[in-house]
């Protein structure tokens, strides 16, 4: 038996989460053994894109596994935000109701406006109380291996592939703690290049020229911090062993380390491998269904800057809630709802909610969305087959743009103009009607989807957000006629 494990929570945990779905083959005896045969760095903050991956299990599948998981008590969720040019993680936060719109990299210096689609990542740890591993308890890890893994995150990578964290711990020969109102001695030698103090933490640190023309370095070198600057913060010396003395003047306990670079040192681009970014994970069902507690607590929202947005509506429902009645036209409605839903889903995308008879749902992409909007037409088709006296006209219109999340009568919701034209998009069609945007049609994808059907250009003015546009027409349904495609 693995230590730490505690048999009976993870047997109890592992049986509920094989029932809440059907599971492709083998995916929870993956998951078993990755509990129990993991080390700990590998039980902690995982890319559930990686693991699906390396262990051959569909993204979707991978993130739902994750997601239930995650409800049932076998991993705990943890939003990352990332700063884009050292991969360091700035904050993490358990919550997307704690997430913090603006954050700034005190290494780099630099601010940053969190969205949802880059550089927000999300992870997941085994809960303590299944497997305890040691970075439970991030304060009690050497200086060395909390820098470098749990403040760098393991997505980063350089041009060549490699992690970017080894190249940065390779040039970073010092990580120590410095306790409030103590002094730590180092001593080191230094080539020509830069020698850099810093902490992930603050944004005074010092940076040091090192030349042959330089003076020699004082011994020691005293450097002070305080609780808003470090002094001195830049300076020449000459190469050789450095005797520094770093003097800790404020009341927390600092992450200080010490970077040597060579000279003309050029900082590489730094990609990252596909990870659950903010938007993915929004617009999955799963986490709308499970974790409807989640809330965006930031006053003004956090952005999104690229979503696909579909407005589906009933046409003439009014007139079939005085033919059959108030609830029977209700009972309908809601089974519609269902199979909208159930499309929406099987296309990668989230319903984000119902008004009166019209659905708002989001993608991650136009080509998902589209897909969707024309299984809709199909799957309402073969509802109305068993309905023929009491059939349900559906219209439906799509747009993609920025936009902000927001919570908006406690659930998670979209905001902006992205929103407004789709939902006026929407408003354009007619019975069995799909209208797209161009940048919907044009989406790569997006045509050959639409190849088989009659597809008219037309223009329209928007009204209410005062727009006027091209805007592309599918006739769907049952006249959904394969045809040339009409420009």
């Amino acid at each position: 038996m693995k230590t730490g494990i505690d048999e009976a929570e993870l047997d109890k945990r592992l049986a509920t989460l094989e029932t809440v779905r059907a599971w492709s083959p083998r995916v929870m005896s993956k998951l078993e053994s990755f509990l129990r045969t993991a080390d700990d760095r590998e039980l902690y903050r995982i890319n559930p894109l990686a693991f699906g991956t390396e262990r051959g299990i569909a993204e979707a599948e991978a993130i739902d596994l994750f997601l239930h998981a995650s409800s049932l008590g076998l991993f705990e969720m943890d939003w990352l935000l990332v700063c884009p040019l050292c991969a360091c993680i700035v904050e993490s936060f358990g919550s997307l109701r704690t997430l913090e719109k603006h954050y700034r990299c005190a290494l780099c210096r630099t601010d940053y406006e969190a969205v949802l689609d880059d550089y927000i990542t999300i992870t997941f740890t085994v809960c303590a109380n299944v497997r305890r591993i040691r970075f439970h308890d991030p304060d009690a890890l050497p200086a060395r291996d909390y820098c470098f893994q749990c403040r760098v995150t393991l997505d980063g990578v350089t041009p060549d592939g490699k992690p970017w964290m080894d190249h940065f711990a390779a040039a970073t020969p010092e990580v120590r703690f410095i306790q409030p109102h103590a002094v730590e001695r180092i001593e080191i030698d230094v080539g020509e290049g830069t020698l850099l103090g810093w902490d992930f933490d603050a944004d005074d640190g010092f940076e040091f020229t090192v030349a042959e023309d330089a003076p020699p370095a004082p011994r020691p070198l005293s450097v002070g911090y305080d609780d808003r600057s470090c002094e001195p913060a830049t300076g020449r010396i000459a190469p050789g062993r450095i005797v520094l003395e770093i003097r800790n003047a404020s009341a927390r306990r600092r992450l200080f380390g010490l970077t040597v670079t060579s000279p003309g040192f050029s900082h590489p681009d730094i990609l990252f491998r596909p990870f659950l970014t903010g938007k993915r994970l929004l617009t999955t069902q799963t986490f709308r269904t499970l974790f409807r507690s989640e809330l965006i607590r930031a006053s003004e929202g956090i952005g999104v800057k690229d979503i696909t947005l579909l407005f589906t509506d009933l046409k003439s429902s009014t007139a079939l809630y005085d033919r059959i009645g108030d609830l029977s036209a209700f009972s309908l409605v809601q089974q519609h709802f269902d199979r909208l839903r159930d499309v929406t889903v099987a296309n990668g995308g989230t319903v984000i909610k119902t008004i009166g008879d019209a659905v708002m749902a989001a993608f991650l992409n136009p080509r998902d969305a589209v897909a969707a909007a024309v299984a809709m037409l199909d799957e309402m088709e073969r509802f109305n087959r068993d309905h023929v006296d009491r059939p349900l006209i559906l219209k439906i219109g799509l747009h993609k743009g920025a936009s902000i999340a927001v919570t908006s009568n406690d659930q998670l919701d979209y905001f902006g103009q992205a929103v407004n034209i789709a939902a006026r998009v929407q408003g354009l069609a007619q019975a069995e009607e799909i209208y797209l945007t161009r940048d919907v049609h044009d989406y790569p994808g997006v045509g050959e989807l639409l190849e088989p059907f009659v597809v008219e250009r037309r223009t329209a003015h928007l009204k209410g957000v005062n727009l006027e546009m091209p805007v592309f027409r599918v006739a769907g349904g049952g006249s959904l006629t394969p045809a040339a495609r009409l420009r």
